[in-house]
């Protein structure tokens, strides 16, 4: 009985020895810097008050049983805490004579000593891997034993759990005992073979079997009286201890430390008023090691780190930089971007001016989010939350397009969260003058401004003019630089001659040289402004981007070019543009362009918005790759993605009819000269004589000044922007809105943008057309004897107009259409629902092909044919359009349009094929994509309008899965995939096909089972993909989280709350 009680309480104490505290855990110092008599020494100091016997060093177990007391030292808790004052009780308690008690707890422990040695052995095992199990072996041999005082309670220091367990071994049968020893090897080996995975199901099933016997357990009457206060507490402790406990390696919780750490020390760095600027500007080193490791970002340039050392930036001014294109302007914000999400612990904003760049950025910056703890979450098309989910630990960095960024901020304002955005940054800052996203822009900024005394305002641009104004509209410092990694020469061509841009020269430029090129006659009429020429002389060693005034001219360019290109460029990478082609068929279904596959094999393809999405994906990572050499584009890839290029060809002075302006002519030579591998970069704009004294006067002029379009766009600009205020509650009267307006970038150019009108009239016309409207009701209150106030409040049409988004010129439209819906909505097809869904002003710039549609409705079915019907388009009317016949009777020329779009994105849905759908209709590609991405928003707008008014319910439920259904438009198994960034539909039937089949799957992938598996994708998309995957998993995750937290949380109303439990008693 001696020797088993021995075993007992040996192994107990060495599991109490092994067991790492938290402070241990965080705070461990490396393993070569333990002295094996630190143990020792810590014991001796505890002198005799503690029952624990002296040992040599133990190492600590990474993983341990749960079922052990992790709060078996209670005696380190404070004097006065409840469980010391507990323990005390039970101490005086227990000093009774009970010697039938303790004989109870010898025959215990002589019963199950054997079993338990053996069973804990296993338990070891599965806690302990490979060396860790020897070495513990060894130290357990090494403890002398120590005789049990007659009369001690075996099982007093024993946790309540692990009484339990022994009274369950108590209980088994003798053959279960003789069996042990032989599961005990099984046990070992097979945690030497299977690894963690198997480590897993063994502890599970032990905590499976623990609960399985604690009811008879507790029937017994001397465990009843065992089971004290403090046991229970301990117990329930325990249990919720053990419900989620996430297995780390120590490694992993080292490094965690460590990163933790350095965030602390960070944040306080920025929060005073030191010039140390930390690690990595005040950010922990391992951001610096993510961009060496992900970007290839070695040492920031002089200009970047006297940017970010700026006073201003310090004291967390509002700042606009701006510098040459490809300077770098990038990585600033992003520094800033993480010191507001790390060390700050506030949300971030990040406005891009196109979905392709939101992409573009959310797949390079998920993977920092995932191994620096915060979110990354896409707002662009009809993706995106409203409000944003509330976070509590981790922060989101939200990535948006302008439009959606607008609608961000209006859900936080409107739940009072705004406060919890601590920086927005505002890329291509300069589009604040273009036309309704520029009315859109400053709304945004504005309302930031004037609800948020603590939020940061970051713009950058590579053209900007009148920065004063935008200073004084967003109260900000200015820096700017011209530093460009890689020189620009600009040249100019005419005839044959080549000029270099030079300011000092009397007319702006000086002759470089005549070019050098043999043309045949036939060439002379082919290319008479020698493109071939310039080509030629940089491809295919470097790139060439060459920018055409239209989309049409850029694929003739391409394929002139290609026709008398010399036949060895088809050697160049040639296994590379083979497989490009196999991957532009498979994202087209079989279906390649004409153009492409003639121009491909020779490195050269045309970039315009007539390609889809998924042919310019692979075009741009061609090109970047050097697969590719030579673009012919439109002026929109100088805005878009970075695809820089060693020499850049404006093939005319134009964009369409219009003559070229400074900042775009500046945006497009800006391509030129690739930082890492050119060592200088060209441009050269072709003119003719009849335009060279209007180039040489684009040359010579500053950059154009950008100026407000808050007035101009009346409906979608002003008109809005008042719904807006009214609706959020910013401004109520007009003296409010008034002083709103002053704040604004209009605002501060009313002097020169207002003629014969002051802001004042301004403002009370447009208060004036939206209450006429419907959209808003005034109220005159009495605030004195004298003075009348009038106060604004909108109304239920003026809530879903502004909730849904809704261009205010077609708001009352929607309306009526929706409403006429009601009246015999027809769901046995898409059909109805589609054409409520399809964009008013898409439909306005339609011209239909009569001949296609009279064929497509022809096919209706019946239902289609009712839809119809309700619409007041009837067969007759389409035949006499498509058979140029007289027409008497008149039909809305909108519905009509409308109708024929929505024809387009019905036979898309149901066959999602663009390239089939764009043959039958007649339409570019890119259109017909164009229009499902147009219409996929809409349908969220809509669904948001509905919403609000009360009238409208049936519709919720069908728009829901309605704006699903165009926003990813393919079969339902492939939509898991599709939600990850940068996953398009050829790529998610690869992976589907693979066995990828759901979320989970893509963010538990390896990089190179990846690689290997799925066709032409590199190493760098398998990253991407793997990355945002695991960004969007967790974001989902934590969401469900919050949601379930908020849900077990007490309500702060509820009766009694706060009382505690003893006043209750």
């Amino acid at each position: 009985m001696d020797e088993g009680g021995t075993r007992i309480r040996r192994r107990v104490s060495v599991l109490k020895r092994n067991r790492p505290s938290l402070a241990s855990i965080s705070a461990a110092p490396p393993e070569a810097e333990l002295q094996p008599g630190d143990e020792e020494e810590e014991e001796e100091n505890m002198g005799t008050e503690s029952r624990r016997r002296k040992t040599a060093s133990v190492q600590p177990l990474e993983h341990y049983d749960s079922e052990e007391d992790m709060f078996g030292d209670y005696d380190s808790f404070p004097e006065n805490s409840l469980l010391a004052q507990v323990d005390d009780l039970e101490q005086k308690y227990n000093q009774l004579p009970e010697q039938g008690e303790h004989a109870v707890d010898f025959a215990t422990g002589d019963l199950c000593s054997e079993s338990s040695r053996s069973k804990h052995d296993l338990i070891s095992a599965s806690s302990c891997t490979g060396s860790e199990i020897d070495e513990h072996t060894r130290t357990q041999r090494g403890h002398e034993d120590v005789p049990v005082e007659p009369g001690y309670d075996l099982l007093y220091d024993v946790p309540s759990s692990q009484t339990l367990y022994f009274k369950k071994l108590q209980n088994s049968s003798s053959n279960d005992m003789e069996d042990q020893p032989a599961k005990e090897r099984d046990g070992k080996s097979s945690s030497h073979k299977t690894g963690d995975k198997e480590l897993t199901n063994n502890y599970t099933e032990h905590l499976q079997q623990n609960d399985e016997f604690s009811s008879p357990v507790r029937t017994s009457p001397d465990m009843s009286r065992r089971k004290s206060i403090k046991d229970h507490l301990k117990s329930a402790m325990a249990g919720n201890a053990r419900a989620q406990t996430p297995v780390f390696s120590r490694s992993k919780q080292l490094k965690e430390t460590v990163l933790s750490e350095e965030i602390n020390v960070a944040k306080k760095t920025i929060e005073s008023s030191s010039d140390d600027i930390g690690p990595f500007y005040s950010l922990p080193s391992k951001v610096r090691d993510l961009y060496v490791q992900l970007k290839g970002i070695e040492k920031l340039y002089e200009w970047q780190h006297t940017c970010l050392t700026l006073n201003c930036v310090q004291e967390r001014k509002n700042l606009i930089y701006s510098l040459p294109t490809s300077g770098g302007k990038t990585l600033v914000a992003e520094i800033l971007m993480l010191q507001e999400l790390l060390c700050r612990r506030k949300d971030v904003l990040m406005i891009l001016p196109y979905v392709a760049i939101v992409q573009e950025k959310i797949s390079g910056l998920s993977s920092f989010g995932i191994e620096l703890g915060f979110f990354v979450e896409e707002y662009a098309g009809s993706k995106g939350r409203y409000p944003p989910t509330k976070r509590r630990e981790k922060k989101s960095l939200y990535i948006a397009t302008i439009e959606k960024a607008h609608s961000l901020v209006n859900s936080l304002i409107e739940t009072e969260r705004i406060s919890s955005l601590g920086l927005v940054v505002v890329d291509e800052l300069h589009m604040i003058g273009e036309g309704t996203r520029g009315a859109v822009l400053e709304m945004t900024l504005a309302k930031v401004l004037y609800t948020s005394r603590t939020t940061q305002i970051i713009g950058m641009s590579a053209t900007l003019s009148n920065v004063e104004d935008l200073q004084k509209f967003l109260q900000a410092e200015y820096y700017t630089s011209q530093f460009r990694p890689v020189e620009l020469k600009e040249y100019l061509k005419i005839n044959d001659t080549i000029y270099e841009v030079d300011s000092k020269a009397e007319n702006g430029m000086t002759f470089s040289r005549l070019l050098n090129y043999k043309y045949s006659d036939t060439l002379k009429r082919m290319d008479p402004d020698h493109l071939l020429a310039l080509v030629t002389e940089v491809i295919p060693s470097y790139s060439c981007l060459v920018f055409c005034p239209s989309k049409k001219n850029c694929e003739n360019v391409a394929e002139m070019l290609c026709r008398f290109l010399n036949k060895e460029y088809l050697k160049h990478r040639e296994k590379e543009k083979y497989e490009l082609i196999q991957n532009l068929k498979n994202v087209n279904g079989g279906k390649l362009c004409p153009v492409l596959k003639h121009t491909i094999p020779l490195g050269v393809a045309y970039h315009h918005s007539g390609l889809t999405s998924e042919e310019r994906k692979l075009l741009e990572e061609a090109y970047s790759s050097s697969t590719l050499c030579l673009f012919t584009c439109t002026s929109t890839l100088a805005t878009g993605v970075n695809l820089p290029a060693r020499r850049v060809i404006l093939r005319a002075p134009y964009i369409a009819q219009e003559f070229l302006k400074r900042n775009q002519y500046k945006q497009m030579v800006g391509r030129a000269g690739r930082a890492g591998i050119d060592t200088v970069g060209e441009s050269i704009l072709i003119l003719q004589e009849k335009d060279k004294e209007q180039v040489v006067e684009l040359i010579s002029r500053p950059l154009e000044n950008c100026y407000s379009h808050l007035v101009q766009e009346f409906t979608k600009g002003i008109h809005t922007l008042f719904l807006s205020l009214i609706g959020l509650k910013i401004a109520t009267t007009l003296g409010d809105i008034h002083r709103f307006m002053n704040g604004t970038f209009f605002g501060v150019q009313q002097k020169i943008l207002l003629k014969g009108k002051s802001l004042w009239e301004i403002t009370v016309e447009s208060l004036r057309y939206l209450t006429e409207k419907g959209l808003l009701q005034k109220d005159t209150i009495c605030t004195s004897e004298e003075d009348l106030q009038d106060n604004f409040h909108i109304t239920k049409l003026g809530r879903a107009t502004f909730k849904g988004t809704i261009d205010l010129a077609y708001c009352d439209t929607l309306y009526r259409d929706l409403k006429k819906g009601l009246e015999g909505l027809v769901l046995e097809s898409l059909l109805h629902l589609v054409y409520l869904t399809t964009p008013y002003d898409l439909a306005f710039q339609c011209v239909p092909d009569w001949m296609i549609y009279f064929r497509q409705f022809s096919h209706l079915s019946p239902a289609e044919q009712n839809v119809a019907a309700l619409l007041g388009v009837s067969e007759s009317y389409i035949g006499k359009k498509a058979s140029c016949q007289a027409i008497r009777k008149m039909v809305d020329k909108d519905i009509v349009n409308r109708l024929y779009l929505a024809f387009a994105l019905h036979t898309l849905i149901k066959e999602t094929n663009i390239w089939s759908v764009s043959e039958k209709f007649n339409m570019p590609r890119g259109y017909i994509q164009n229009l499902l991405m147009g219409a996929a928003s809409f349908s969220s707008c809509v669904l948001h309008f509905c919403e609000e008014l009360e009238e409208f319910w049936v519709y919720r439920a069908l728009l829901a899965e309605l704006t699903k259904k165009l926003t990813y438009c393919v079969k339902a198994e492939l939509i898991p995939l599709m939600e990850v960034t940068g996953i398009l539909e050829s790529r998610a039937k690869q992976l589907y096909n693979a066995g990828y089949r759901s979320l989970m799957h893509l963010a538990s992938a390896d990089p190179d089972i990846l690689i290997r598996t799925i066709d032409h994708l590199s190493r760098r998309q398998a990253k991407q993909i793997i990355s945002s995957a695991k960004m969007l998993l967790r974001e989902k995750a934590d969401a469900l989280q919050e949601e379930v937290e908020e849900l077990l949380r007490v309500p702060s109303d509820f009766p009694g709350f706060g009382t505690s439990s003893f006043e209750k008693a």
